[in-house]
């Protein structure tokens, strides 16, 4: 005995599986098994294909909207001039937009190694440059010649939406 729901959702009642099957198959649709611990288990007739196509279609556009978060990657030198700190700090805050962890590295060489904490300080002005957008995951640690510290982004932060032209921004026509 099974409890038998229609394919509108309306309760059809208990009654055998065999009486069951042949009432789906009278409407053209499948016998589903959707409560099996209930007591009396509960079936539905339903199109079995076409619910397998909608859920796999459903599947495919939470997968087209979630965001597949990378680590991004900016690399800086302890003698870095103010500019060029500058244009690093603009690609890691369009990383951090965009909704992407992103890992710096400062990078030493020879006797800049006896300098590591100008390293440090490097790391907290990024710190106090991106605070807006980025918090600190990893804090920073030295590693051979590099000293690394992963930035993930604010939950409050979204990414970025494409600006759309305006028609009042476009010039005015010239006069001839």
């Amino acid at each position: 005995m099974v409890r038998v729901v229609g394919a509108d959702g309306n309760q059809l009642g208990v009654m055998a599986i065999s009486e069951a099957l042949q009432m789906a198959r009278d409407l053209g649709q499948d016998l589903v098994e959707v409560a099996p611990n209930a007591k009396p288990p509960v079936c539905r007739i339903m199109d079995y294909g076409k619910y397998k196509y909608q859920q796999s279609k459903r599947e495919q556009q939470a997968k087209k909207r979630q965001h597949q978060v990378q680590v991004k990657e900016v690399k800086l030198r302890p003698k870095i001039e103010r500019h060029d700190f500058e244009t690093k700090m603009r690609r890691a805050r369009k990383f951090l937009e965009a909704r992407d962890k992103v890992k710096i590295t400062v990078m030493f060489r020879g006797r800049e190694m006896s300098h590591q904490g100008l390293g440090y300080e490097l790391l907290q002005a990024v710190v106090e440059e991106l605070a807006d957008v980025a918090g600190v995951e990893q804090n920073p640690s030295s590693e051979g010649r590099t000293i690394t510290m992963l930035l993930t982004p604010l939950a409050g932060t979204q990414p970025p939406k494409p600006a759309k032209p305006k028609k009042e921004d476009a010039p005015p026509p010239e006069a001839s």
